[in-house]
């Protein structure tokens, strides 16, 4: 099979033929028609993220068809539709994993990362960390489900009951973010870089109260703030933007230095978190909520052998929505 393939930090992929994986024990192979790109995946190419396997098949969004089954599993059936995200296996017995925090497990594995992703014509998953997907929707739109839709989903929930709403960047977990929001009732101002007038209109077509650059502040005081957008210095511009009790949610795997900032910025009760990864709950959760609002994504595609044209324009925010891969 043609795989897009990483063979170190700094490196481009390279398009290389590479043996279609068999499905162990518990494992299901798939014949992958789209996997989304990921502003993770920079962080893995950049060698920015602990553990990461090399060589590696990036890409953790993935959508595709059950091809093959490993003995043992009974919840997907070769033809079922399924998406394979992030998180892509953990140990199942410590603390964590045992009070439903399983994202926090020292032993898990990340798909695209620790073990070979859905840059590829094929792959192999652990079945318990896959979800059978819903009818209706492409496998283009369904791909950035499988990451921006669940990370944006997690980063939401951890805002509580917040009304007034800050988004900080607005790529592909932001423009999905936002469409539950609106479905919630919640009201939601857009930050983009300056001057990023395309990105602002398209965060009003989505129903924005307000957009509009960084270095703005919002007509409103915020509830809360979602950071999607890897920049540490947003950290204190968020927290200035939000009232007493507010919370700033840090979306990202990763993100580059916080800047030093006085107390009183914190001050209030406010409150800072951050997002590591997802657990198979979120997963099921946004699949069903996704389907009912109906969340649809914006997407660009791109064929398997240009994936290191879509990761570069990911990372030069020339994209309005999601970069695709498809396979076919």
């Amino acid at each position: 099979m043609r795989a897009m393939v990483l063979r170190g930090p700094g490196t481009k992929l390279e398009l290389v033929d590479v043996p279609v994986p068999i499905p162990g024990p518990g494992q299901v192979q798939v014949a992958v028609h789209a996997c989304g790109v990921c502003r993770t995946d920079l962080h893995i190419l950049d060698g920015e993220i602990c553990g990461i396997r090399s060589p590696v098949i990036p890409g953790h969004e993935i959508v595709g068809v059950a091809t093959a089954i490993g003995s043992g599993v009974t919840a997907i059936r070769v033809g079922d539709r399924i998406g394979i995200p992030w998180l892509g296996g953990t140990c199942g017995q410590c603390a964590y994993c045992h009070s439903g925090r399983e994202n926090l497990c020292s032993s898990a594995q990340f798909t695209g990362c620790t073990i070979d992703g859905g840059y590829a014509e094929y792959t192999v998953a652990d079945a318990r960390y896959c979800f059978v997907l819903p009818s209706g929707f492409s496998d283009l739109e369904l791909a950035p489900w499988l990451c921006a839709g669940l990370i944006g989903y997690r980063t939401l929930r951890m805002a509580g009951d917040a009304h007034r709403l800050g988004i900080y960047g607005f790529g592909a977990a932001a423009h999905i973010v936002a469409q539950v929001a609106r479905h919630e009732g919640r009201a939601f101002y857009v930050y983009t870089k300056p001057g990023d007038a395309s990105a602002q209109a398209f965060a009003r077509e989505l129903g924005a109260a307000w957009a509009g650059g960084s270095d703005q502040r919002a007509p409103v005081e915020l509830d809360a703030a979602l950071l999607f957008a890897p920049v540490g210095s947003l950290l204190p511009k968020a927290l200035a933007d939000v009232g007493r009790g507010g919370i700033v949610v840090c979306g990202g795997i990763h993100m580059s230095d916080i800047p030093q900032f006085s107390y009183d910025l914190l001050w209030g009760e406010r409150q800072v978190r951050s997002v590591a990864n997802l657990t198979r709950r979120d997963g099921e959760e946004f699949i069903a909520l996704a389907q009912r609002i109906p969340v649809h994504t914006t997407t660009v595609a791109f064929p398997l052998a240009r994936a290191n044209e879509a990761l570069d324009a990911v990372r030069n925010g020339r994209l309005t929505g999601a970069a695709v891969l498809v396979m076919r």
